[in-house]
């Protein structure tokens, strides 16, 4: 009898400590498994290992126990066994809490690029939970200089549309510039030209009307004569 009370005590725990754990999930069961590919190879960033200061070390204690974990996981993953309860993105890098229903086993994990790249396997919820924020952060902190430069290649891109158009501005009132000057030499050299022309026409007519004035006024002398010789 007393083995099974604590049998049935152990039972009951279990399915707290499941129901607790489902209560707290926040994201739909299968997004992490089925869109986004995690269960591809296994690729480690190349920056080394920045999990060095991560507080709780207890399932990272050495790297063959990481890729043990992996391994596990990816395989796992691949059979759809595990229930995705939370998952975090930040950038490329993200952490993900699963659990493995049958035997009551939480895998908490931190990728890059979809990849597994540490992982954490733990039969204690608050572990696990504890770890998953752990990761979580960490997948925030990794992901600032990624975000950082995808800011600034943004905004680098931005001032360099800015630039092309300025440019092409500046390009176009130069010519527009430079067929004004042009213009506006010629208009002047055009000026003086008419100048000049009107100048010599002015002097012609001067000298044209001195002229037809005193053909006139030889018209009028020969008239004079002509009319004094009739009349005599």
């Amino acid at each position: 009898m007393k083995s099974s009370s604590t049998f049935l005590r152990a039972i009951m725990i279990a399915v707290v400590t499941l129901g607790s754990s489902a209560a707290s999930a926040y994201q739909p069961v299968g997004t992490l498994l089925s869109a986004t590919g995690l269960a591809d190879p296994m690729r480690s960033p190349s920056s080394g290992d920045p999990l060095g200061n991560l507080q709780d070390g207890t399932d990272l204690a050495s790297n063959g126990q990481t890729a043990g974990n992996v391994s596990e996981l990816k395989q796992m993953v691949q059979a759809g066994k595990l229930t995705e309860l939370r998952v975090t993105y930040n950038g490329n890098y993200g952490a993900a809490l699963f659990f493995y229903p049958q035997d009551m086993v939480y895998y908490v994990a931190l990728f890059q690029d979809k990849n597994f790249w540490r992982v954490v396997k733990t039969q204690d919820n608050v572990h696990g939970e504890t770890v998953y924020a752990q990761f979580a952060r960490k997948s925030y902190a990794l992901a600032e200089g990624e975000i950082r430069r995808t800011q600034l290649q943004a905004q680098k891109a931005l001032l360099e549309r800015v630039i092309a158009v300025s440019n092409d501005r500046a390009q176009r009132l130069t010519a527009d510039l430079t067929i004004a000057r042009a213009q506006e030499s010629e208009v002047s050299q055009r000026q003086q030209q008419m100048q000049v022309e009107s100048t010599a026409l002015q002097n012609d007519k001067a000298a044209a009307e001195r002229k037809l004035r005193m053909l006139q006024q030889q018209v009028q002398q020969l008239q004079d004569q002509s009319d004094a010789g009739i009349v005599q």
